[in-house]
């Protein structure tokens, strides 16, 4: 597996490439967590999906995490109710 890190405003994204079975490929994996201020720093999962775009292989595992941070930075821009925290 290979992930990428990021943050935007008081979200922090975790976004990963996980292999697939038999090297077909790679699985975009993605976790959104909200940090809480006052709180130590502490972070909320704010939301998690181990198979972005219903299990799609991506050739690359740099498409794979490309894909899934564009979905966090499109969540998290649009206010998404699926952002629990």
């Amino acid at each position: 597996m290979r992930f990428q890190q990021s943050e935007l405003g008081d979200y922090r994204i975790y976004a990963g490439a996980v292999e697939a079975a038999a090297d077909r490929g790679y699985i975009a994996a993605l976790i959104v967590s909200r940090r809480q201020e006052g709180a130590g720093n502490r972070e909320l999962e704010a939301y998690r999906d181990d198979s972005l775009g219903c299990g799609y292989l991506w050739p690359t595992p740099d498409q794979a995490i490309s894909y899934a941070m564009t979905r966090a930075r499109e969540m998290i821009r649009k206010h998404s109710p699926v952002l629990r925290a």
